[in-house]
């Protein structure tokens, strides 16, 4: 149920131990129906929260927004409040309009944005462009695209959604899908998947490779990094996206069976 997927990811992407949003940080949402779709509500914390953290949006509203007059801060907390498919005191997040773009494309069901602390390492840093569009290894490239999409910073809110939708623009252009992940500038992380297991893996693999890269960067040796032949076998390769596939479905009937 898209709801129950909403909270699943959410719940994931707050624990504690995996060091990817503390506080209010970070939301998820999920596709409803062709209409509506959820999205954490503002100042839920993700590590605890239930379904009641949610709340039910119209997509149109929000999506007319990005071909509208530039918005207030008041004008967007006004669409935000009428956007509410339900009665409800809740207010979306102030990202609804980044997650409403994001769901609206093919295949994508389930988007959760989170702040790593490690990403945020480089993310921080000149070569945080450069980085997102390098691969270090196999797995990286199966869980989170042959490249990432990558944001510069703006402003949250509408602002950084219509960087967002530049962004995946771009990289469909380039790459000729939907990109799996995005880098966004002094930020975070954004994930898309079909399900709440795409985008824990890619959330997670983004994770290792932003530590394996810090631990090269503090080594002060070159960094040997994928070949884009390589990316591109690998990407293309249907043994490694069957053995995933199987991850997938293994760590899914696990957490099934606790």
């Amino acid at each position: 149920m898209p709801l129950s997927d909403a909270v699943a990811a959410a719940r994931i992407l707050g624990d504690p131990s995996l060091d990817l949003a503390i506080l209010a940080e970070g939301n998820t949402s999920a596709r409803d129906t062709e209409d509506t779709f959820w999205v954490k509500a503002s100042g839920f914390t993700m590590r605890e929260i239930t379904e009641g953290g949610f709340v039910l949006v119209n997509f149109a509203p929000i999506l007319k927004a990005f071909t509208g007059d530039p918005l207030t801060d008041t004008g967007v907390r006004e669409l935000l409040a009428s956007s509410r498919a339900q009665e409800t005191r809740l207010m979306p997040s102030v990202e609804t309009f980044m997650h409403a773009y994001l769901l609206s494309l093919p295949g994508v069901e389930v988007v959760g944005h989170c702040h790593p602390t490690a990403m945020l390492s480089l993310l921080c840093l000149e070569e945080a462009k450069v980085f997102a569009q390098e691969r270090l290894f196999p797995d990286e490239i199966v869980c989170c695209g042959p490249a990432s999409a990558f944001v510069p910073y703006v402003d949250p809110g509408l602002p950084l959604a219509l960087a967002v939708k530049n962004g995946v623009e771009e990289y469909v252009t380039q790459h000729g899908s939907v990109p799996k992940t995005m880098w966004m500038q002094n930020h975070g992380l954004i994930c898309l998947g079909k399900n709440v297991k795409e985008v824990e893996s890619a959330t997670l693999m983004s994770l290792k490779a932003c530590r394996a890269r810090l631990g090269m960067l503090g080594s002060g040796r070159k960094i040997v990094t994928l070949s884009q032949e390589q990316i591109d076998r690998i990407h293309t390769r249907p043994d490694e996206h069957y053995r995933q596939k199987l991850l997938w479905e293994i760590a899914a009937k696990a957490s099934q069976d606790i």
